[in-house]
């Protein structure tokens, strides 16, 4: 029985002695951001097509028959080497003719221009008639032009021999072929496309609402989906004064870097960043924050949460939002640049409420 008792006692003892336990409240760790000025701007990424800055269609300035075709598909060349050549045996008959002419034409002048000397002697005399000096004067005169004309033919006749030779305008590499020996072809006709060795550029279309946005010389980004690593910078050197399909403006950025991975044809991505305004008109300084951080309130209100390192709270500020883009919301009064802001979990925070700071290495899963 004694024991019995004694066993009570302690028992009872022992749940006595557990008083009210003290609990304290745990306190939350936040995700955090310092925040910065920024200015508002609108980021838009448009697609492209590399291109050759220098590249044209080569073709004779005469018909005739291919005689020769000297370089392929995809060869190299220099300034001035032969390409191909036509049948020169019709342009060198031309050439003959023409000399024939003109040595025609030296041989009437002397005739004409000794006549009109002998009437320039006797007319002083008088022993001819004025209308016969004016007729050896009128001969003399034609026979001058005559031989001009025949020069004329001359100089065409030995061009077009010239041009029975299809030279490179300058360093390049043939891109097209279009050509073969003993084929006829006309003046004019596409015979071979070049590309020149003096860089690369992007040809994009621009929408009418983006155009008023561009200069002349601006830099902008360039990005290649072929090449993810590679990113370039590109000089604004064209821009179109007229609209064309779909009312964007086609203009040409030039790349400020060579990549031998590139090639004509390739798909580029340009992102254009200009300066925007606020929904209500607002332009100037912003501060840039993520879209997490605020808190809709009552009657269209925005709020974010400010931490005071001096309390180790956070306080409820109002700010007001200028635009939202790309999850990025653009801030023009209630923050300062500097403060730190709780950026993701804001439903579960209140006014004044002790936090901690999450370290920023550590892996978020908002």
């Amino acid at each position: 029985m004694r024991l019995l008792l004694t066993l009570l006692l302690t028992t009872f003892l022992f749940s006595c002695s557990e008083e009210k336990i003290i609990t304290e409240k745990a306190i939350r760790p936040i995700a955090w951001e310092k925040v910065s000025e920024s200015t508002l701007q609108q980021l838009r990424t448009l697609s492209g097509i590399v291109a050759p800055v220098e590249s044209t269609s080569l073709s004779f300035e005469v018909m005739g028959k291919v005689e020769s075709v000297e370089v392929k598909l995809g060869d190299t060349v220099k300034k001035g080497q032969v390409l191909a050549q036509l049948n020169h045996r019709s342009l060198t008959l031309s050439v003959k003719s023409a000399k024939a002419q003109l040595d025609k034409a030296n041989s009437d002048q002397v005739e004409a221009k000794n006549s009109f000397t002998r009437y320039s002697q006797l007319i002083k005399n008088g022993l001819v008639s004025q209308s016969g000096f004016d007729n050896a004067k009128a001969n003399y005169e034609s026979s001058e032009s005559a031989v001009g004309v025949a020069q004329a033919q001359l100089d065409i006749a030995q061009k077009n021999l010239q041009d029975g030779t299809l030279l490179s305008p300058y360093n390049g590499i043939i891109t097209k072929r279009l050509i073969e020996p003993s084929q006829q072809i006309s003046s004019g006709q596409p015979a071979f496309e070049i590309e020149g060795k003096h860089g690369l550029e992007v040809h994009v279309m621009v929408p009418e609402t983006l155009i008023k946005e561009l200069q002349h010389n601006s830099m902008i980004p360039v990005r290649f989906p072929v090449l993810p690593q590679t990113k370039m910078l590109g000089r604004v050197t064209e821009i179109g004064t007229r609209a064309e399909a779909a009312n964007a403006f086609p203009i040409t950025v030039v790349l400020q870097e060579e990549n031998p991975s590139l090639r004509a044809g390739m798909t580029a991505e340009v992102d254009f960043t200009f300066e925007d305004e606020g929904d209500k008109g607002y332009q100037g300084v912003a501060i840039s924050v993520p879209f997490s951080a605020i808190r809709a309130g009552l009657n269209q209100k925005s709020y974010v949460f400010i931490y005071d390192p001096a309390t180790q709270s956070v306080k409820q500020s109002e700010v007001k939002t200028e635009n939202i883009r790309n999850n990025i919301a653009f801030i023009s009064s209630g923050l300062k640049s500097g403060e730190i802001i709780a950026i993701a979990g804001v439903a579960f925070l209140r006014d004044g409420q002790k936090v901690t700071l999450l370290d920023n290495t550590t892996q978020r899963f908002n």
